[in-house]
C-alpha cells in the first residue's frame, strides 16, 4: 500500500469513527507517574501499582490512562517533567522514588492531587502541614525512615562490632541528606565510632566515592578492622 493511500484510509476511518466511542476516550481519567530513575528501575513498584489499581476497579489502558515521567536518576529534570504533568491536566499526580519527585510536583501545582511515598518526614520537607491533617493538594504513605538512622547504625554495629571507621554515601541532591548525615554522626559519637560522610549525586560519582571510602580504610590506623562501608544511601 502507498503512504498516501495509507494515510487516506487512517484519515477515512478517523472520520467515521463513532463519535460516543470518541467522547468515551476523551473522558478517560489520566495519572501522572512521576519517578525518579527509570522503569526499569521501578518495575517491581509499577506492578504493585497497576495491581492497586485493578483492586479498585482501574485498568490501564482500559478505563484509565497513566503518562509516565522518567528523569533518569537526573532531578534537575523533575521541575520541567512535573509541569508536564500538570500541563496534560492529569487527574492526580503519583510522585515516587524519594523527595525529589513530591517536592518538583508541589512546585508545579497547588490543584492537582499529589500522592506521594517516602521515608522522610514529609513536614520537615514543607510538602504537607501535619501527618494526621495533611491538608493542600498533598498526602501519602511516610515509611518514618529517616527517623531510624541512628537505629540503623547502632544495628550495624552490633553486627560489626569490631568496625570502627564507618563510611556513609549519601546523594547531596536529596533535601534530607545533610540532616541524615548529621543524625549518623551524633550516633556515631555515642558508639565510639569514625564515620566518614561521601557525597555522590550521580552514579558518575560512585568511582570516586568509594575509591576516597577505600582509602580511608588503608589509611586507618586499625588495619585488622573491619570496615562497614556504605551504611545509608539516600540515592535512588
Amino acid at each position: 500500500m502507498k503512504r498516501r493511500d495509507f494515510i487516506t484510509l487512517i484519515g477515512g476511518a478517523a472520520a467515521t469513527w463513532p463519535l460516543a466511542a470518541r467522547a468515551q476516550q476523551a473522558a478517560m481519567p489520566v495519572i501522572g507517574y512521576l519517578g525518579t530513575t527509570t522503569a526499569d528501575d521501578f518495575a517491581s513498584r509499577l506492578a504493585a501499582f497497576r495491581e492497586g489499581l485493578k483492586q479498585v476497579g482501574y485498568i490501564e489502558g482500559q478505563n484509565v490512562a497513566i503518562e509516565y515521567r522518567w528523569p533518569e536518576g537526573r532531578y534537575d529534570r523533575l521541575p520541567m517533567l512535573a509541569a508536564d504533568l500538570v500541563r496534560r491536566q492529569v487527574a492526580v499526580i503519583a510522585a515516587v522514588g524519594g523527595e525529589p519527585s513530591p517536592l518538583a510536583a508541589k512546585a508545579a501545582t497547588a490543584t492537582i492531587p499529589i500522592v506521594f511515598s517516602l521515608g522522610t518526614d514529609p513536614v520537615r520537607l514543607g510538602l504537607v502541614a501535619s501527618l494526621n491533617r495533611p491538608t493542600g493538594n498533598m498526602t501519602g504513605v511516610y515509611f518514618l525512615q529517616s527517623e531510624l538512622g541512628a537505629k540503623r547504625l547502632g544495628l550495624l554495629h552490633e553486627v560489626v562490632p569490631k568496625a570502627t571507621v564507618i563510611g556513609m554515601l549519601v546523594n547531596p541532591n536529596f533535601a534530607e541528606a545533610e540532616f541524615h548525615a548529621k543524625q549518623a554522626q551524633e550516633a556515631a559519637r555515642s558508639l565510639g565510632v569514625q564515620i566518614h560522610v561521601v557525597r555522590a549525586s550521580t552514579v558518575d560519582d560512585f568511582d570516586t566515592a568509594f575509591s576516597i571510602l577505600l582509602h580511608w580504610r588503608h589509611a586507618t590506623d586499625y588495619p585488622r578492622c573491619t570496615h562497614g562501608v556504605s551504611l545509608s544511601w539516600t540515592a535512588a
